[in-house]
């Protein structure tokens, strides 16, 4: 049977119609839902920004001291919804943070956040195991945070460093330095390792994330924490020097979880 052209053409004027209403219902490039985060690091003590190299400070053990410079490692940001983490891991996942060094006190994840509210942030202060591997770092500023191989391999979390004032006040070095652990035995060898690093829980840090925003969340070391709470960290009973110090280190580990506090600004 042969069909009429004069049937045809007219059923394709109104599909042609019909297709074209449907495409410009539609955007031809829709509105991400997601925005951008950004970190910025502070560091205060009593709830002031840090005056580097004056012996103005004294810790609750009443150690007069000063702080000379801090260079540390965060990693793994997660951001928490409804007991699920999302990492923040496309291309850095590990962040460098040098206070003599201001373009290291800004970190902006190249992750797109889904909008939506979040109820907390958490991050891993130091390098994970699988992660803190020797060499990784060719370049300083990192490259300078290597741990020595035989102490452990990998990369300081931190090295906070200063002076203090001993009983008989003589000021003292001091290189408050933390990584791996070691495990002696009786004859000063070492046999086995500790892993310090640990996660930060951010007290306070839930945000609501607007597409195409950005949120910036300040993060704040409060210095005087390290030598305050759980544990009285004295200067004079531990030294200057700790990185050999598993004791010490994990001393400071606990101290350490309540160190930082958070502004978020969304």
């Amino acid at each position: 049977m042969k069909i009429s052209r004069i049937v045809i053409l007219p059923v394709l004027a109104v599909l042609w119609v019909l297709l074209n209403a449907s495409s410009c219902n539609e955007p031809d490039n829709p509105e991400p839902e997601s925005g951008k985060i950004k970190f910025v690091f502070d560091h205060t003590v009593d709830g002031q920004p840090v005056e580097f190299d004056k012996m103005i400070y004294e810790n609750e053990a009443g150690n007069p001291y000063l702080v000379n410079e801090i260079q540390y490692f965060v990693s793994d940001f997660r951001l928490w919804k409804d007991g699920n983490a999302l990492l923040l891991d496309k291309w850095e996942d590990i962040h460098y943070v040098d206070t003599d060094l201001p373009e290291t006190r800004s970190y902006s994840p190249a992750d797109d956040v889904p909008a939506g509210t979040f109820d907390s942030i958490t991050f891993v202060f130091g390098i994970t195991k699988e992660k803190n591997q020797s060499f990784m770092f060719v370049n300083p500023p990192e490259s300078f945070m290597f741990w020595p191989e035989y102490l452990g391999g990998g990369y300081h979390y931190m090295k906070l460093n200063g002076k203090w004032k001993d009983l008989q006040e003589v000021v003292r070095p001091f290189n408050f330095h933390m990584g791996i652990g070691q495990i002696y035995n009786d004859s000063d060898e070492i046999t086995g390792f500790v892993q310090n690093y640990f996660t930060v829980s951010l007290p306070n840090s839930n945000f609501v994330m607007e597409a195409q925003k950005a949120t910036l969340v300040t993060i704040t070391m409060n210095i005087e924490q390290w030598f305050k709470e759980p544990n009285l960290w004295d200067f004079n009973y531990w030294g200057g020097d700790i990185m050999e110090n598993q004791e010490a280190m994990h001393t400071a580990k606990d101290n350490g979880h309540n160190v930082f506090t958070v502004k978020v600004e969304d």
